[in-house]
C-alpha cells in the first residue's frame, strides 16, 4: 500500500485529543493494538506504540521497524541509524523525531514532524502532555525548541502524486510558452497595424508580454 508523509500526518492529526483512561494507566487503544491485549498497569509508556500504530494503519509497518515491533525509542532510533536513515537539522514533515527533556543524549520520547522552522519543531506525539512532555497520557500537537531533539530518521515514503521538482516545472513552463508563441492571432487582432506603427514586431501574438516589452511598446507608440 502506498504511504506518503501526508497520509501518515493525516492519520496522526485525526488522533489528537485521544487520552489514556484512567490517567496514569497506559490503557489506550494503541497499546491494546501493540500488545494484543489491554494493559492498565502504568508500566507501558506508549509514545512509540502510537507511532507504530500509525504506520500499521497506513499499511507501512516496514517503514517503522522493518515490519516488526518495538515500543522502545532507543531501539527504534538505533535500527534506522544502522541503515543510514538518520537525519539532522533539515527536518521535514513525516520525519520521526526523538527527544530527551533531561539534557541527555538518549532517545526518551518520539513524535512525528509536522513542521520545522530551523529553531522550533512541531510534532504530533502520543503519551505527551503539558505537565509531562514524555509521559503525559495524551495525543497532542507539540511545539518544542530544537535543543530537545536528540535524533531523527526519515522513512522511505512514496512521493506525492502531484509532487513536481523545480526543474520539471521550468521545463513544463518553457514548453507551454513555446506552444503559445506558435499560435496564430485572433481574427479581431490588430497586430499588423501595431507592427506598421512600430509598436510591436508582430511576433508571438498569443504569447505573454514581459514588463520590458510593455514599456518598449508604450514608448514606441509615442
Amino acid at each position: 500500500m502506498k504511504c506518503t508523509a501526508d497520509k501518515l500526518l493525516t492519520l496522526a492529526r485525526a488522533e489528537i485529543g485521544v487520552k489514556e483512561s484512567p490517567a496514569g494507566s497506559d490503557n489506550v487503544k494503541y497499546n491494546t493494538a501493540f500488545y494484543n491485549r489491554i494493559v492498565s498497569d502504568g508500566k507501558h509508556p506508549w509514545c512509540c506504540s502510537f507511532q507504530w500504530d500509525l504506520f500499521r494503519r497506513a499499511g507501512a509497518s516496514d517503514l517503522f521497524y522493518g515490519g516488526g515491533k518495538t515500543a522502545y525509542c532507543p531501539t527504534l532510533f538505533a535500527y534506522h541509524k544502522k541503515r543510514g536513515q538518520a537525519v539532522s537539522g533539515d527536518y521535514r514533515p513525516g520525519d520521526v523525531i526523538f527527544f530527551n527533556f533531561s539534557g541527555k543524549k538518549s532517545a526518551a520520547h518520539v513524535g512525528l514532524c509536522e513542521s520545522w522552522d530551523g529553531k522550533r519543531i512541531t510534532t504530533i506525539d502520543g503519551n505527551t502532555g503539558t505537565g509531562n512532555e514524555a509521559n503525559g497520557g495524551a495525543v497532542m500537537r507539540r511545539v518544542r525548541d530544537k535543543k530537545y531533539i536528540v535524533g531523527a530518521y526519515r522513512p522511505a515514503y512514496e512521493k506525492e502524486d502531484d509532487e513536481v521538482t523545480q526543474d520539471q516545472f521550468d521545463k513544463m513552463m518553457e514548453d507551454y510558452l513555446a506552444r503559445r508563441a506558435k499560435e496564430q492571432g485572433s481574427s479581431w487582432s490588430r497586430m499588423e497595424e501595431a507592427k506598421a506603427l512600430g509598436i510591436s514586431d508582430g511576433t508571438r501574438p498569443r504569447s505573454f508580454t514581459t514588463r520590458e516589452e510593455v514599456a518598449t511598446m508604450i514608448l514606441n507608440a509615442k
